[in-house]
């Protein structure tokens, strides 16, 4: 079995990945790759690796003998706005890097696309997985072009590339990385913290969102799926749980019913959400290659709080 390289692995979804594929794989099998050169974890597999340099990756690839790419690293939603040069080298370039070596050396590529490739033209409540996308963002820009280049390599180099749009994740895992959903992980860190939160965006600003255990299950899923089976292949939707940060106060109050939630919106991070769909439907990621997700919004507070509140005993 040929090995999988993860960019992007001290993110957020890379942190919890690598160590899901190392349980599943074997930690042998599994390359760890990131800019930064952050202590590894004990019996992990590591690589620096900037994808911005074609050469880092060829030369992972080669050495460790990959055959399927976790293509994770990149810029999100509110940093890259602050930083639109950075996002289209990181987002844009450090992809194609990705496919080219991946086409020369015949892997396998993951690419997460995002709730963000769709923009306020896209009908907001069910988005359709094919319907108009023109994002405002150039987080979403790049992510489009994302879809399209992924595509292109399958249908003119019959590579192997398959992907979906993530809604907002949430994870206890890692600290969030600069993306306009983050106020979720923020939200319940603060309830346990101080009972108090002020959020960036208006009380009911409906966004999808998900659990990262689902997510990573998702990602695993689609990657073992029967290839004859899939029709989109590379943006599927993808969708868990849809609510506005007045819910999720509400949700949270179940447990902790002293919690307060002030607002004070940002701009920038309230026009990016206000681009975004409600809720996405998922339905083509459910009958081609069974996508059912496990956490809705009372499972996913509960399992936060709790794990939240045992990491913050152990500090």
């Amino acid at each position: 079995m040929r090995r999988i390289l993860v960019t992007g692995a001290w993110g957020q979804i890379g942190s919890e990945l690598v160590p899901l594929l190392q349980a599943r794989f074997g930690p042998e099998r599994v390359v760890a790759s990131d800019v930064r050169e952050a202590s590894a974890p004990a019996g992990t597999v590591f690589e620096r690796v900037d994808c911005r340099e074609i050469a880092d990756l060829e030369r992972a690839v080669i050495r460790h003998e990959v055959g399927t790419i976790y293509h994770l690293a990149a810029l999100l939603s509110a940093v890259a706005k602050r930083d639109p040069s950075a996002a289209r080298d990181l987002n844009m370039g450090g992809l194609h890097h990705v496919l080219e070596v991946a086409r020369a050396q015949r892997c396998a590529v993951f690419f997460p696309s995002s709730i963000g490739a769709f923009g306020p033209s896209t009908p907001p409540r069910g988005t359709p997985q094919e319907t108009i996308q023109r994002p405002t963002t150039i987080y979403g820009i790049t992510k489009v072009s994302g879809e399209l280049l992924c595509d292109y390599y399958h249908t003119r180099f019959d590579l192997d590339t398959r992907g979906l749009r993530l809604p907002g994740l949430i994870s206890y895992a890692a600290p969030p990385g600069g993306g306009t959903t983050d106020y979720a992980v923020e939200m319940l860190s603060h309830a346990l913290q101080h009972g108090h939160y002020t959020c960036y965006l208006r009380p009911d600003t409906c966004l999808d969102m998900m659990y990262m255990p689902d997510a990573l299950r998702a990602m695993v899923e689609l990657m073992a799926a029967d290839a004859a089976t899939l029709v989109h292949r590379n943006a599927y939707n993808l969708a868990a749980m849809h609510f506005t940060p007045a819910e999720l106060a509400e949700a949270i109050r179940a447990h902790l019913p002293e919690f307060r939630v002030d607002y004070r919106v940002d701009p920038d991070r309230q026009s990016i959400a206000d681009s975004w769909p409600d809720w996405m439907d998922d339905r083509a990621a459910r009958e081609e290659w069974g996508w059912r997700p496990e956490y809705q919004l009372a499972d996913t507070v509960r399992d936060m709080l709790e794990r939240l509140e045992a990491r913050l005993r152990s500090a």
